[in-house]
């Protein structure tokens, strides 16, 4: 093996592990945000992100908007003194 050979193959490696942890870093990265927001369904945002990394990531960008929208909580009425 000549020394472009061993540079190849490390290049390979590197590349093939910045790969990996791009993949899941995306597939984190709702779960991550629907958690600092405090959103209401936190861990269904967490499981979909996941689920998107099998499905091909078809259905993130639903997924991300999701982490970003939140429901209204409902205002406590103010009572008259």
């Amino acid at each position: 093996m000549s020394g472009i050979d061993i540079f190849a193959w490390i290049v390979l490696i590197v590349l093939i592990a910045s790969t990996v942890f791009v993949v899941i870093f995306l597939a984190m990265l709702p779960g991550m945000i629907a958690k600092r927001r405090d959103h209401p369904w936190k861990e269904a945002v967490t499981v979909g992100g996941w689920v998107t990394l099998f499905l091909g990531f078809a259905l993130w960008p639903l997924v991300l908007i999701w982490a970003y929208v939140d429901i209204p909580r409902k205002a406590v009425p103010e009572r008259a003194p």
